[in-house]
């Protein structure tokens, strides 16, 4: 009997270790430096577009200089990280000006690390607070089911703009 109990113990705590090395893979880090890479292009999603609800404001993104090279080239290797910061965007006064944070989003290649995803890890921070991560382990559902329409391009939507 007390085999079993030691054999059941090291199947907890290998299932224990399993769940936390799958939860340490999943996670993202917040970029604190990215608005020093170069700036890949903006855009502004107005009322009206279908994905307003969810992504409306201004977007700018950022890509290290891995990610670069992936624009140019078409394929993103290991390393490269794109983000999509989106704001609040006020509209007066025939201008359109930024207002506050409401997500940073980040984009991880890493082929061996996000294997379910097709090598890309995906997370978001609310209102761009690196302590509050949105995503966790949704990012099959949460992101990448979105961005399976990019796979020719490799499940990137923006493009290099010369």
């Amino acid at each position: 009997m007390p085999y079993l109990i030691s054999s059941a113990a090291k199947s907890i705590l290998a299932l224990i270790i399993t769940i936390a090395i799958a939860q340490a893979d999943s996670s993202i880090d917040y970029p604190h430096d990215y608005r020093y890479w170069t700036h890949v292009k903006s855009m502004v999603i107005q009322e009206g577009h279908p994905l307003h609800a969810s992504f409306g404001g201004i977007h700018h993104i950022y890509a290290n200089d891995l990610a670069l090279q992936g624009y140019k080239e078409g394929l993103f290797p290991d390393g490269s990280i794109i983000i999509f910061d989106l704001l609040e965007a006020l509209n007066t006064d025939n201008t359109i000006t930024e207002k506050q944070r409401k997500v940073l989003g980040v984009m991880v290649k890493d082929s061996k690390k996000f294997t379910s995803t097709s090598g890309w890890g995906f997370e978001g921070f609310d209102a761009g607070n690196a302590s509050k991560p949105l995503v966790g382990n949704n990012a099959k559902e949460a992101c990448y089911a979105c961005h399976t329409s990019q796979k020719s391009k490799d499940y990137v939507f923006s493009k290099w703009r010369d």
